[in-house]
């Protein structure tokens, strides 16, 4: 059947319309395709992320130790008598030979100068020997004195040097008895509570007065384990091994280093004795207490460095975000050394220059969408570790 031209020209026009309907279906089914990127980039999730950084840092080893006296010494008297002045009070720091107690010193004064006086008369006697024995011996060789009267005359002018000699003895013995009755510190340290007052009778090697502790320098001991025993060697041989001591009642740093190790590790602990020597001179630290000590072992170059606030936890162990170039948040499992102020050592699990998120970490599921937030980087790319940082 032929078709009129009128027709035909009725047929091409819904030809053209319908095409033009499917064209226009096609450009909206277009424009529907594109539109999840630009709702995928509204979607994504601001975070502040800071870049992963090398530095050279340095190496500790951390204990817990505890605090011990240098010298600690118990104070008694060595003399008898009553106790009649007490200079020092409770718990003072004290100088070295300062006077803490004072004895009744009137009876060894007394005695002092009884032996003095005995001496005094002994010499009196040994001179008049002497000058008789020289006569006696004259007229002994001349026959005018008995041989046997002079031997009794050498004699007795022995026995006089003799005595005189005792009485030197008993001199310097009332002498050091009368020093006893002052009683001084030993050393400079720190008192403690006194067990006597004045009036009070005390005896010879019987009576404990106080003790006295030196508390500057001071004593840290603790107890590394023997895998650490090949690091504070190698410290130990190349210089002095720093030590830096932390109070966590105060919060003061105390600097010293490693002065003792000792020579057998124990077999059921597996820890050997170790001990540092503190300079201590405010006194903070009292001997008894725990501190933490950190060894400076050595320097680490090229070490990892991303802020503490990066890492989380979770049943596998400690974990960061990396932000990656293709716009989602990858889970990374890393293991951990020092900190370094508000830095954490990376020793795994992170490259240097990759992005790790420090905000948000509760709202981010790994290959979650984000966006770096302008404005909100980190500054720990330009932060220099802290050799004394916690």
């Amino acid at each position: 059947m032929r078709l009129s031209p009128k027709a035909i020209a009725l047929a091409t026009g819904a030809g053209l319309a319908a095409a033009a309907a499917a064209f226009a279906l096609l450009g909206a089914s277009s424009q529907r395709a594109a539109s999840p990127p630009q709702a995928s980039a509204a979607a994504a999730m601001p975070v502040p992320v800071a870049p992963v950084v090398a530095r050279t840092v340095p190496v500790y080893l951390d204990y817990v130790g505890t605090t011990e006296a240098i010298r600690s010494v118990t104070l008694q008297a060595r003399v008898n008598g009553y106790v009649v002045a007490r200079p020092v009070g409770d718990g003072a720091d004290v100088k070295q030979s300062q006077l803490l107690y004072q004895i009744d010193p009137r009876d060894y004064h007394a005695a002092l100068d009884c032996a003095t006086a005995q001496a005094r008369g002994d010499a009196a006697n040994l001179a008049y020997s002497r000058v008789a024995q020289r006569r006696r011996e004259a007229l002994t060789k001349d026959g005018w004195f008995p041989k046997d009267a002079f031997d009794q005359s050498t004699s007795t002018l022995e026995q006089s040097q003799a005595a005189l000699a005792a009485d030197a003895a008993a001199i310097r013995t009332a002498a050091l008895n009368l020093d006893y009755t002052e009683i001084r510190a030993p050393f400079a340290g720190r008192l403690g509570r006194s067990l006597v007052h004045e009036g009070a009778l005390v005896e010879s090697g019987g009576t404990q007065l106080n003790t006295l502790v030196q508390i500057d320098p001071i004593y840290i001991t603790f107890n590394p384990s023997e895998t650490d025993l090949a690091q504070i060697d190698q410290g130990m041989a190349q210089d002095e091994l720093p030590a830096e001591v932390t109070a966590p009642d105060h919060g003061g740093r105390f600097a010293g280093a490693l002065s003792f190790l000792d020579n057998t590790v124990d077999r059921s602990t597996g820890t050997i004795v170790a001990r540092a020597t503190i300079a201590n001179p405010d006194r903070l630290l009292l001997p008894g207490g725990f501190v933490h000590v950190r060894l400076h072992v050595a320097d680490q170059p090229d070490a990892l460095l991303v802020p503490q606030a990066a890492l989380g936890s979770g049943q596998l162990g400690k974990f960061v975000y990396v932000a990656g170039r293709d716009g989602k948040a990858a889970q990374r499992l890393v293991s951990v050394g020092s900190t370094y102020g508000d830095l954490v050592w990376v020793t795994k699990g992170v490259a240097a220059g990759e992005a790790v998120i420090v905000g948000n970490l509760q709202k981010i599921a790994p290959g979650a969408l984000v966006r770096p937030a302008a404005g909100q980087a980190s500054t720990a790319d330009a932060a220099a570790p802290s050799d004394g940082a916690g």
